[in-house]
């Protein structure tokens, strides 16, 4: 397959002329013939320029100037795609890289919003330090720990809770068996609730 800028320098060289000696007489500066000649797309000028350039030159040098530029932009073309626009299909431009930070900030607040949805809609967790099931007093000091937005309630009982979510409590014992529960609530209704039955044998 013939290519145009081969075209034109195996004519050039026949005739045995210099860049300098034809940048002179169709005023055409050297670095575009070069470029021309060498394919260097980084050094074409801009269109309809570096068309009419092809063409004058083709007919500076006795070829068919219509035909020469016909070749030249198939040529250019093929070139064209295969090394300007490929690469810059997977290039980070600003607008790219405007977006994917758009996308992204959304990602990270629709994760934000889900977070909070379920921490809203799920019972506060609750732990406590039951002792054994067995006790020799009639007192026992009851202490855990839950949400710090939470109540607390001991067997019906509202208890108070440290900023930081703790809380304790002296029960009375009755002698023998004694049901305990503890009930933390969460602001949104949701509870979580465990008992345990300590038996005082003082």
């Amino acid at each position: 397959m013939y290519r145009a800028s081969l075209l034109l320098k195996n004519s050039r060289l026949e005739k045995q002329l210099g860049f300098d000696e034809i940048s002179k007489i169709i005023k055409i500066p050297v670095k575009h013939l070069q470029a021309i000649e060498s394919e260097d797309i980084s050094c074409f000028p801009q269109e309809p320029y570096c068309s009419l350039i092809v063409k004058d030159y083709a007919n500076y040098l006795g070829l068919n100037g219509p035909e020469i530029l016909r070749l030249f932009h198939r040529d250019f073309a093929q070139k064209y795609k295969s090394k300007v626009f490929l690469p810059n299909r997977f290039g980070f431009t600003p607008q790219f890289t405007f977006s994917l930070a758009i996308i992204l900030s959304l990602l990270a607040f629709s994760a934000y919003l889900v977070f909070e949805y379920i921490k809203f809609n799920q019972p506060p967790r609750l732990a406590v330090n039951w002792p054994t099931t067995q006790t020799l007093t009639d007192t026992l000091d009851l202490s855990g720990i839950t949400d710090p937005e939470s109540t607390v309630k001991i067997n019906g009982n509202l208890i108070i809770v440290n900023p930081d979510g703790s809380f304790t409590k002296k029960i009375n014992l009755t002698k023998g068996e004694n049901s305990i529960t503890v009930e933390s609530q969460s602001p949104n209704n949701k509870t979580t609730t465990t008992k345990k039955t300590i038996k005082a044998i003082y």
